[in-house]
């Protein structure tokens, strides 16, 4: 009778001590998420902050990005040949920089939003695949924009917080009243004549609508201790993104077999050299003069020959990894036709679709030439005074929307 009481005894210590385990391990992964996903002030980032990449970058580069003709490693390639372009609107509010992810876009792609100041569209493939990207702050979407992502093959991830458009609760027949929207900046307009926007079931990726947790966060303290506005705060996860656009079938090819590269217009590369004696090494411009916050300066880096970007007067750096600033291969300036703002509420209107003249800056060295888009669903292309096609250097690209008749210093 001892020896029974006894082993009774032992076992109900066992079933204790094996409780206790495994609300300690309930408990250690309820924090986790907490702490991962609820930031408390002073809380944990989101971002990578040391390690850029998840795939042994100790392999020949043998792989052209189609985006912007940068070499890879093979894997980098068997990844992004699973996927089809992310095009993201990030923000350059002053309060929201730095940025996190800009260094990773293959092309980014920078206009005034409204009041002169810039937003970007960068768009994600190859610079993505072998890395833990977050991209943020993720902003509101303009008609211009969608126009450029539109180039970018069939249905790429457009992926946006809100937008330009008509909606109204609380008006009649729920929409705004004549003149307070004009129809030619309605954004959601554009994205539902492309077939974009579809629930939870398009390739119109929109924060305020049909994509959530853990695809988008809020994260206010992406910076550090103080909370960011609510409006700056916006955070993507990339491998979610790409994720969600698996599981709502887009991928490299779509249903039917057809890869997002049918109708997709390559631009031309080459291996590029850097310039001993370079004669544009210096580029600077403004969007509007009332505006120094956004004035853009490129400095040449013989040593890499890239453009290292400056923003506002200072060092434009990436939050994500170890905060490198940002640089180029090649920049672009794509003078555009400005309109506005065009209604009550302020919108811009600026022309992308048909043609203009272009700066192109690429191994220390400006040429001066054109830019031809000829309809939504084409990519730009840049010409020289000849009409040959320019060759850009491989690597990343940034085009500059600089409203016509600005001034280019170099």
């Amino acid at each position: 009778m001892m020896e029974k009481i006894l082993v009774y005894i032992k076992s109900q210590k066992s079933t204790t001590w094996l409780t206790f385990l495994g609300l300690y391990l309930i408990a250690v992964g309820l924090s986790v998420l907490v702490f991962s996903f609820v930031l408390p002030k002073g809380g944990i980032s989101l971002n990578i902050g040391n390690s850029r990449s998840k795939i042994k970058q100790n392999l020949p580069k043998t792989q052209a990005c189609p985006i912007n003709g940068m070499m890879y490693t093979q894997p980098e390639k068997d990844v992004w040949s699973t996927r089809r372009p992310v095009t993201a609107m990030i923000e350059n509010h002053v309060d929201s920089r730095p940025q996190s992810g800009l260094s990773s876009a293959d092309v980014v792609y920078e206009a005034v939003a409204e009041g002169g100041i810039t937003r970007f569209l960068s768009i994600f493939y190859c610079g993505a695949a072998g890395a833990d990207v977050k991209a943020a702050p993720i902003r509101s979407a303009r008609i211009y924009f969608v126009n450029l992502a539109a180039g970018y093959g069939k249905n790429p991830v457009f992926l946006h917080q809100g937008g330009a458009n008509d909606f109204c609760s609380d008006c009649p027949g729920g929409v705004k009243p004549y003149g307070q929207i004009a129809p030619k900046v309605d954004a959601y307009g554009a994205l539902d004549k492309l077939g974009w926007r579809n629930g939870e079931a398009g390739n119109d990726f929109d924060g305020g609508f049909n994509i959530g947790f853990p695809v988008v966060v809020r994260d206010q303290y992406r910076l550090g201790s103080e909370p960011a506005l609510w409006e700056h705060s916006v955070v993507a996860d990339m491998d979610e993104v790409y994720k969600e656009a698996a599981k709502r079938g887009f991928n490299y090819k779509d249903g039917e077999g057809n890869p997002w590269t049918q109708g997709f217009r390559a631009w031309k590369f080459d291996n590029g050299s850097a310039n001993s004696k370079p004669t544009a090494s210096d580029i600077s411009f403004q969007f509007w003069d009332n505006q120094p916050d956004y004035n853009v300066e490129w400095k040449y880096d013989q040593a890499t020959n890239t453009y290292k970007r400056f923003d506002g007067g200072k060092a434009h750096t990436d939050w994500n990894f170890d905060k490198p600033q940002i640089s180029a291969s090649d920049v672009v300036v794509m003078f555009v036709k400005e309109e506005g703002p065009v209604d009550e509420e302020k919108h811009m209107y600026y022309e992308v679709i048909g043609e203009g003249d272009a700066i192109i800056f690429k191994n220390g060295v400006a040429t001066t030439g054109t830019w031809k888009k000829d309809s939504q669903l084409d990519r730009e292309v840049f010409y020289d005074k000849n009409g040959a096609e320019i060759t850009l250097t491989r690597g990343p690209i940034w085009i500059e929307l600089v409203p016509a008749g600005n001034s280019i210093k170099y």
